[in-house]
């Protein structure tokens, strides 16, 4: 393994009064994990050199995308980097794992009686399956909450059969369709626990974004007053974090030995939501689903727009994190699935489940398969 690119990431949550931190947490737990080298595929790779995706058509290589992508330990060793991993970017849908962090630590999880499926699906990009959207409408209606609260926005289904549904019925989509509807259903649960205002709570000042902000900064490692930051899809701010302490927030989650009690605490329940729930992450024929459930549990994958992606493996204590540079997402699930991969977290069996992710055909209109995306030579894989 390659362990000459490493970053000074602490643990701390940041300083200075520019906004509101999260609760205050106790002493650091006890457990560890004990995560050696067998299993794992060599793991190095030049830093200089950035992956390469290469879509084919025929005995051509078509088109090129390039990437960053680091793995990372909860000790915030860089284990493999390729390219830049210094430079910020907006992690996007990709960090919602630690967007929930609140939602747990608050107490509001439990005292409104919500469970496994409810935290997946605040880490959830979903489809707008009918079982995402009565979930999200059941969480609602017992916390209190209406379609009026919620500022996501509506959107149509990524569910081809359940958008055309809604056009048979002549239904319009609802802010339960919207893919980020869970997290937005944790935020507003947070804030209704905590008997704050719940309008506007996808502003930067907001309690809610401003208490995320803070476990964003403590998890990375990163003080993140005067980071770049725009505004998510979704509505919510999104901030530029270091693509490094991005995989090292992934591998906090993974093995959070150095977190305090209630952080380890809460971290370790997302988790084991995030990969019971497979389903609910993404739904039918996404990447997040199909290759959690060949995982079985060994392997926590997220999504984000513009070509992000992050993966957690418990057992080896480690996170990754990529970025596609042009944000193409059929170059980003290739790219993880070929770095996941590397780390020999999934046996050939379980990769012969799915082994579209490793090589995405690409087919013409009449479904013929004419080409494929996949990793260039020289790099993870």
């Amino acid at each position: 393994m390659s362990t000459d690119h490493t970053h000074d990431h602490s643990s701390c949550g940041g300083g200075g009064d520019h906004h509101r931190h999260g609760d205050a947490h106790g002493h650091s737990h006890g457990h560890s994990h004990a995560h050696g080298a067998e299993g794992r595929a060599d793991l190095s790779g030049p830093a200089e050199s950035p992956i390469t995706v290469e879509v084919t058509r025929g005995s051509l290589v078509e088109s090129l995308h390039r990437a960053r992508a680091c793995i990372v330990d909860a000790g915030g060793h860089v284990l493999a980097s390729w390219g830049d991993i210094d430079a910020p970017v907006y992690p996007r849908s990709a960090i919602k794992s630690l967007q929930a962090i609140p939602l747990v630590e608050s107490g509001a999880l439990d005292a409104f009686g919500l469970g496994d499926e409810e935290l997946a699906l605040a880490c959830a990009s979903h489809n707008g399956e009918a079982r995402h959207t009565e979930l999200v409408r059941a969480w609602a209606e017992r916390v209190g909450l209406t379609a009026d609260d919620y500022e996501c926005g509506a959107q149509i289904p990524y569910d081809a059969a359940t958008a055309a549904d809604l056009v048979r019925r002549g239904e319009a989509p609802t802010v339960f369709h919207n893919n980020c509807s869970g997290k937005h259903s944790g935020f507003l649960t947070t804030a209704k626990h905590r008997r704050e205002r719940l309008k506007g709570y996808v502003r930067y000042e907001h309690p809610v974004q401003q208490r995320i902000l803070g476990v964003m900064e403590q998890m990375t490692g990163q003080d993140l007053f005067g980071a770049p930051w725009g505004v998510d899809g979704c509505s919510i701010p999104t901030v530029g974090i270091p693509l490094g302490a991005i995989a090292y927030a992934m591998a906090r989650i993974a093995d959070p030995v150095d977190l305090p009690d209630a952080r380890a605490q809460a971290v370790t329940r997302i988790a084991a939501a995030w990969g019971r729930h497979p389903f609910l992450i993404g739904g039918s024929g996404t990447f997040d689903t199909a290759l959690m459930e060949a995982a079985g549990g060994a392997v926590l994958v997220k999504a984000g727009a513009e070509g992000v992606g992050c993966a957690v493996i418990p057992e080896q204590g480690i996170g990754i994190a990529l970025k596609i540079e042009d944000g193409a997402a059929r170059a980003r699930e290739v790219a993880l699935a070929a770095l996941i991969r590397s780390t020999g977290a999934l046996s050939e069996a379980q990769w012969a489940r799915v082994p579209e992710l490793l090589a995405a055909p690409l087919l013409n209109r009449a479904g013929a398969r004419v080409g494929e995306v996949r990793p260039a030579a020289g790099w993870p894989g």
